[in-house]
Formats: structure tokens, C-alpha cells, sequence
């Protein structure tokens, strides 16, 4: 697998790993399990279910029940008659200082990637596209944010009343807890990252372009310092999105965006986004860094619009290539390519489309305090794109469903056929990507027409 982040002239890497679960040492090993029901939940099975173990949780809306128990019972759990499914609980990877003085960065820098899907073009106030995100809200699952947020986006595009951390889940600390503050608190930058693609930022004073650079973000921190987490926190994270789209979002188009994945579906995780989305909440995911090994979840979940991660045969021609050259119009889809790292789709796992996730500019931080900017590669990076496509999207036409939103992607995308190409790389002096149909999805999204095909 080929990783790669580059600050300046430094390569190294951020990609998301999903991790395949580990074997028991033992039966009596203890283990948080998340049950989903067939029925609702009563008294008499939480009775039951607690004579197992402890009863963490309980989420009425999808009837799910969360249990710490030895795991040598799962398979008894399993077996009950008022079981959908019960699985254990899976890992996922994946103070204010100044502010920005703007609303929005809206007349900033274009970069490649943004001229990739044909939302911006070569140059400074350059919009393609005449949606911005206005109204729409994206919820960003991920790491939160860094303290110093505020040197990079605008306050007024941060929902900071809405935003919230969640942690906790696995077998140690089987409770699922709310975290406050602990969203703008973030070590890790990737949360930072992925959110700089969907709005722009400010990079020492320069603005520079996002996809949807009016929307308004939601920082939901469901993983850790570490970039990792659990299925039960971010099935937290994901309902607590569908409850404020029941409630005070109603009125309003609400994106989740979660660059992250693990290795299997978990039952909870699955029940929290079929519920979101029947709420009216739209679903972006990565289909993950695992390559031939196959897609990670819940990006590979049918009703999730996944994201593939493309490059493009210019990188590294000159060392201001990701801002100063101008990406052929319309997309000449011979310029791009699928990513070694990029996840195929397997049997049964479902990917839609393709978006730039090669050397992707954005805030990353090593040293706390110290504002710094990376090119990182990995499907992270490329479903902001999505996400803030489908934001567009939503301005558009704000009673866009999750159905409607991944037709018009899949339907607008440009095909990309199976090939290979090499490209200069400033590690390997050139590299050659070579990709079949399974690394494509439908083909490499295009925000223009995606909106057209939009009502």
C-alpha cells in the first residue's frame, strides 16, 4: 500500500485502517455487544438480556440494546427469539486563538481537486457552480476539531451550538457517554482536514476554495485522540444527527460526512443509519484504504453513498501544481487514475463513485498550537468532496433524499474504464496506478452535473 501526506517537501501518510476483529483468548473474556431486536424493547427482555450482564444502553428509537457480557454468551444472545441480530461492538479507525476574519471563502484559491468536479476554476473568485452550501447543514463524523479551529474557518460556518463528542464503547468502557467541549479539543487533525475540503480555510491569511463553502458543519467527535473508535459510538453520533434533523434542522437539509471504517457491518451501526436516512438525513462514507482487500463499512452499506479515491497526472509537474494549473475542461477523464490504496469492491459491498483523495491540501497539526498545512492522501480526503457536492445538491432541491442524491451522483459521474497510468511522484520519481472496474464506482463525480441533473 502507498502512503502519503506532504507538508512542503515532507511525505507521509494518513490513511484510515480497518481492523478485522481480533480472536478470543477466552470465552470469559468480557465484551460489549450491541443487540438490535426484532420487537420493541419491554421490561421482560431487558430482564433477560441483563441476566447475561450489564445493560449499558438502550435506544428506543431503533431498538437496540447494548450489554457487556462474557463472550461465550454471544452465541446464546444470538439465538433468542426476540434477536434481530447481535454482534460485538467494532472498531473503527479512520482553545480557541484568533480568528478568521470572513463569512465564508467563497471567492478563494481553487485548487485541482475542486477543479477536478467542477465546482471552482483556475484563479481566485471562481465559483463554476451558483450553489455554495447556503442552508445546508453537514455533519462531520470524525475526530472533532483542533483548539485552533478558528485560525482556519470562519466561526459563522461552525455550528458550535450542535456540536458535540461522544466516547467510551468497545469492551473496556462499554458505556457510550457524551463528551463536553471535547469536540474543539482534537489532536489527531483529521477531523480539521476533512472539514477544510467541504468549506475552504484560511491558510495564513489566504482564503482558499471549498466545495460547499456556505454550508454550515456540525463537528461530531466520534473517535478518539488516536483517529480510532467504536461501531456503538459512531451509531451514537449518527442518531444523535437524525434527532436534530427531527427536531430543530427540520426545516433544513442535513449531510453526514464519515471518513472512516472498520472491517464488518455492525447490527447497531446499520440500524442508526437506516434510521437517519429515513429521516430525511443524507449519508456520505470512504469505502476505505484496504486495496484489493475490499471496502470498509459502513461506506460499503448499499444505502451509504460511498467514495473511492482518485489522483490526477498532474500532480508533482510543478511544486505549485495543486493551485497554479489549470485542470482541463471539461474533466478529461484520461488525466485521472484509482489510487493503489483505494478500496475495491467486493462481493456484496456497494460503491458509487470516485472523487479526487490524492495529496488533498488542508490544516494538519503536529505541534499543538502551531498552524500547519499537509497534503494527504486516502478515501478521506475524497468523501468531503462528495459531501459537499450533495450539499450543493441539497441547496438546490432541499427535499433531495439519500435514493435521489446517489441516482443523480451515479448518473452524472464521469465513467472511468479499467487502465493504468503512470504518473511523476515525488517518492518514486514516477509511479504506475493501475485499476479495474471494482476500484471505479460509477466513475469520478461531477458537481456541475450532478446539479443539473438536480430539480
Amino acid at each position: 500500500m502507498k502512503k502519503r501526506i506532504l507538508f512542503l517537501s515532507l511525505v507521509i501518510v494518513l490513511l484510515l485502517v480497518s481492523v478485522a476483529p481480533v480472536a478470543a483468548k477466552s470465552s470469559n473474556k468480557s465484551i460489549g455487544v450491541n443487540v438490535v431486536l426484532n420487537t420493541e424493547i419491554t421490561d421482560d427482555i431487558v430482564a433477560e438480556l441483563s441476566g447475561f450482564g450489564k445493560v449499558n444502553d438502550l435506544i428506543y428509537e431503533i431498538n437496540v440494546v447494548r450489554v457487556k457480557v462474557k463472550e461465550g454468551d454471544l452465541a446464546a444472545i444470538q439465538a433468542l427469539s426476540f434477536v434481530e441480530s447481535a454482534n460485538p461492538d467494532a472498531e473503527r479507525k479512520g482553545a480557541p486563538i484568533d480568528t478568521v476574519a470572513a463569512e465564508d471563502f467563497a471567492d478563494g484559491l481553487s485548487t485541482w481537486n475542486l477543479d477536478a468536479i467542477n465546482v471552482t476554476d483556475f484563479g481566485f473568485d471562481n465559483r463554476t457552480v451558483a450553489q455554495d452550501g447556503t442552508g445546508v447543514y453537514v455533519a462531520v463524523l470524525d475526530t472533532g476539531l483542533l483548539d485552533s479551529w478558528r485560525q482556519y474557518f470562519p466561526e459563522e460556518r461552525i455550528a458550535e451550538e450542535y456540536a458535540i463528542s461522544f466516547g467510551g464503547g468497545g469492551s473496556e468502557s462499554a458505556t457510550v457517554s457524551e463528551q463536553p467541549n471535547k469536540w474543539e479539543h482534537d489532536t489527531n487533525s483529521h477531523g480539521t482536514h476533512v472539514t477544510s475540503t467541504i468549506l475552504g480555510y484560511s491558510m495564513g491569511g489566504t482564503p482558499v476554495n471549498g466545495v460547499a463553502p456556505m454550508a454550515t458543519v456540525i463537528p461530531v467527535k466520534v473517535l478518539n485522540q488516536s483517529g480510532g473508535g467504536w461501531s456503538s459510538v459512531i451509531a451514537r453520533g449518527i442518531m444523535y444527527v437524525a434527532e436534530l434533523k427531527e427536531g430543530p434542522l427540520a426545516d433544513y437539509p442535513v449531510v453526514i460526512n464519515m471518513s472512516l471504517g472498520g472491517a464488518v457491518l455492525d447490527a447497531f451501526e446499520k440500524a442508526a443509519i437506516d434510521y437517519a436516512i429515513d429521516a430525511g438525513v443524507i449519508i456520505v462514507a470512504s469505502a476505505g484504504n484496504e486495496g484489493l482487500a475490499g471496502m470498509g463499512y459502513p461506506g460499503a452499506y448499499e444505502p451509504v453513498i460511498s467514495v473511492a479515491a482518485a489522483g490526477w497526472v498532474g500532480e508533482w509537474l510543478t511544486g505549485d501544481w495543486w493551485y497554479a494549473i489549470d485542470a482541463v475542461d471539461p474533466t478529461y477523464i484520461g488525466h485521472f487514475y484509482i489510487v493503489d490504496f483505494s478500496s475495491r469492491e467486493l462481493a456484496g459491498q456497494d460503491l458509487d463513485v470516485a472523487a479526487p483523495g490524492s495529496w488533498i491540501v488542508g490544516p494538519y497539526q503536529l505541534n499543538s498550537g502551531q498552524t500547519s498545512y499537509y497534503f494527504l492522501g486516502g478515501t478521506s480526503m475524497a468523501s468531503p468532496h462528495v459531501a459537499g457536492t450533495v450539499a450543493l445538491m441539497a441547496q438546490k432541491y432541499p427535499d433531495l433524499t439519500a435514493g435521489m442524491a446517489e441516482s443523480i451522483l451515479e448518473g452524472t459521474a464521469t465513467f472511468m474504464p479499467a487502465g493504468s497510468l503512470t504518473v511523476a511522484d515525488p517518492t518514486y520519481g514516477t509511479f504506475t496506478y493501475s485499476w479495474d472496474l471494482d476500484a471505479t464506482g460509477a466513475g469520478l463525480v461531477d458537481a456541475a452535473a450532478a446539479l443539473t441533473a438536480t430539480p
